[in-house]
């Protein structure tokens, strides 16, 4: 009688792994399927390739881990399929307390499906979280972040993204002067810095199907007079690719702070403190 019963859980065991490996495979042979045909595809976009690569990975880890705990079950629980039936599938997720999981999941569907990010975006979540995303997935979203931290966060928990990939980003730079200074010469300053930066850096700017730049750097105006009763605000804007928006935002700071060094222009800061004496 002994012998019987550790033969039945030893053949028990068997079957759990190699239904194990069957669906490892299974997972491995499809995402590695989707990897290659993504690769001898031209006609989507990488960042669309690796969210769907991101997703498909997702699902099917999921689906093969819920399916070898069924099955699991359903070896040592003869009558789990009539627990089931009698039950039904939505009483049993219920039972287990699996409302926060479906919200994850719902969230994330809904997610992908509306095109809100793409694996690669920069983004800023509940104003809280900034990084790059690393991996989407139907319960939770991979962020790293500049520090090299990777947070994960779950679909349910995100209320807000702001996404600084998504086709059009204008970059948007002001400077402040005292009311005193002359206008004209801190607008020559930043006219110049803008005739720099389309020269130095057109790589930077927007292009459309022609290979024209769709807003090139330029002084967009005059934005505030007497803010907060200091100064005059002038801005500078330009739209730039997607991926290199940082890296622009960078140069044209430092072009604007060098022109308007170059022609003598004092931000009001440098005017709110008395110069000490030469």
């Amino acid at each position: 009688m002994d012998d019987t019963f550790l033969t039945v859980v030893k053949n028990k065991y068997i079957e759990i792994l190699l239904v194990g490996l069957i669906l490892w495979l299974a997972v491995f042979m499809i995402n590695k399927a989707l990897q290659i045909f993504f690769k001898r595809t031209e006609f989507i976009e990488d960042k669309k390739k690796k969210t769907i690569e991101s997703l498909v990975k997702s699902v099917t880890q999921y689906t093969a881990s819920i399916c070898f705990v069924l099955y699991v079950i359903s070896l040592f629980f003869h009558d789990f399929g009539k627990i089931l039936a009698g039950a039904g599938v939505a009483g049993i997720v219920i039972g287990f307390g699996a409302q926060t999981l479906i919200r994850d999941i719902l969230a994330g569907v809904f997610l992908i499906y509306e095109r809100q990010i793409h694996k690669g975006d920069y983004v800023t979540v509940n104003n809280l979280f900034n990084g790059t995303i690393e991996e989407i997935g139907l319960r939770s979203l991979q962020i790293r972040e500049w520090s090299g931290k990777l947070l994960t966060i779950s679909n349910g928990d995100i209320r807000q993204i702001q996404n600084y990939n998504m086709h059009y980003m204008r970059i948007t730079e002001s400077v402040l002067i005292s009311a005193n200074q002359n206008p004209d010469i801190a607008f020559q300053a930043l006219e110049s810095a803008c005739d720099n930066l389309n020269q130095m850096h057109h790589d930077f700017l927007k292009k459309d199907e022609f290979q024209n730049a769709i807003e090139p750097f330029q002084v967009h105006g005059i934005m505030g007079l007497n803010k907060l009763n200091r100064g005059i605000e002038i801005t500078v804007k330009g739209m730039v690719e997607d991926e290199k928006y940082f890296e622009a935002a960078l140069a044209v700071r430092k072009e604007m702070i060098k022109q308007l060094h170059q022609h003598d222009v004092k931000l009001l800061e440098d005017l709110a403190y008395p110069q000490p004496a030469k």
